[in-house]
């Protein structure tokens, strides 16, 4: 067994009570997330994640944040585990087979940390250090961002759902929306720049204002 995974999107989709129930996993480099929700209505269900290692046949995840954290109090999974050919098995709750998307190369792929409000003036940024982050995954054509606070575990949200980013353009597509589900289908379109190790986000807000962010990529 390898010492990391392939950095790699997947899915696992179970019918629960006749509703489509969507596992959508992430692993980029040493970092696993892990988001559960219904489609067709949609509901967000659950979203945790960490930074990850193999220990003989088990995948150890220190977790940064866990939305269901008031009701289980989990900091760590130990989840058993074993590679099938492309599919990843997961022992949680049951046994599920996670099967991999189709490998989609982009601009903007990675981990990302919210910065600080455009444009670039010399002001104060949210460091690695700051216990109040905002993440952004971006891989296989999937997107997804956290809010949460490291220290305490509070959980402020999360979407996601798919994107394209090409020649400055960037596109989301909402499929799932942890505070507000009549978000989802949405469609919004950004311009991006991308200077050094940031990415410069602009364009407007789901209010229509005017919106001015810089990411930079994650270190860690």
């Amino acid at each position: 067994m390898q010492a990391q995974l392939t950095s790699e999107t997947y899915f696992s989709e179970e019918n629960v009570d006749e509703k489509s129930v969507i596992h959508e996993l992430h692993i980029i480099d040493d970092y696993l997330t892990h988001t559960i929700y219904e489609k067709n209505p949609t509901k967000f269900i659950m979203a945790r994640g960490g930074f990850v290692k193999i220990e003989e046949n088990r995948l150890v995840v220190l977790l940064e944040f866990n939305s269901n954290y008031e009701n289980d109090q989990l900091k760590t999974l130990n989840i058993p585990f074993e590679q099938k050919e492309d599919d990843l098995i997961l022992t949680m709750s049951s046994k599920k087979t996670f099967k991999p998307a189709p490998s989609l190369a982009q601009d903007l792929d990675g981990k990302w940390l919210f910065a600080t409000r455009g444009p670039d003036e010399g002001q104060e940024r949210r460091g690695e250090e700051n216990p109040r982050k905002t993440l952004k995954i971006l891989k296989d054509g999937r997107f997804q961002w956290i809010a949460y606070q490291t220290e305490t575990m509070k959980f402020s949200g999360t979407g996601g759902g798919s994107f394209t980013s090409e020649d400055g353009k960037y596109t989301e597509h909402i499929e799932f929306f942890s505070k507000d589900n009549s978000r989802v289908g949405a469609t919004l379109k950004f311009n991006y720049e991308l200077k050094d190790n940031d990415w410069h986000h602009t364009g407007k807000n789901s209010k229509g204002e005017p919106m001015y962010e810089i990411w930079t990529k994650r270190k860690d």
